[in-house]
């Protein structure tokens, strides 16, 4: 009996790998055609942004459908977690970010909360600002941590809440 070649169980874990890669890019491609954005309004440049009432360094954890705090959203460049730079002004809640900075409208804000988790992204209880706004057809949620405490957080909950409460009337 021959003993088979040292490169084939290489070469079958390979085969796997790249199976397994390939049906993990497919399935993100198919979960950003389920959600059909529009273009995002892009954020001013870092320079450009308007006076801001808050400003803060951030964590994005992803946009998910509202209610549905495990159906995220990838389409638009929504899915990639990142670092981000926000700013809140009179105008909107702009998110400066490497993976695609976007800025939500203050007539698009629907009010903020603490959360536990979004996107699959669970922390300690309040540990995640939840902006909820509207976009499209879709009522969306995007959670941030906050570089700070939790007090920063309950401030930033009070004046999204206060513009969008304002914007409604």
């Amino acid at each position: 009996m021959s003993q088979a070649p040292t490169w084939v169980p290489v070469a079958i874990l390979a085969a796997v790998l790249v199976l397994g890669y390939l049906g993990m890019w497919r399935g993100w491609r198919r979960r950003g055609r389920k959600h059909d954005l529009p273009p995002l309004v892009e954020a001013p440049k870092v320079a450009d942004l308007p006076e801001a009432r808050l400003q803060a360094g951030a964590r994005y954890f992803g946009t998910t459908v509202n209610g549905a705090w495990l159906d995220r959203v990838v389409a638009r460049g929504l899915g990639a977690r990142s670092g981000c730079r926000l700013s809140l002004s009179r105008e909107a809640l702009d998110v400066v970010r490497l993976a695609g900075s976007f800025r939500i409208p203050v007539a698009a804000l629907r009010g903020a909360r603490h959360d536990q988790g979004i996107a699959g992204k669970v922390v300690p209880p309040h540990g995640v600002l939840v902006v909820t706004w509207a976009h499209g057809d879709y009522l969306l949620d995007t959670g941030f941590r906050l570089d700070d405490a939790r007090a920063t957080h309950d401030e930033w909950v009070r004046s999204i809440s206060k513009l969008a409460k304002e914007n409604a009337a």
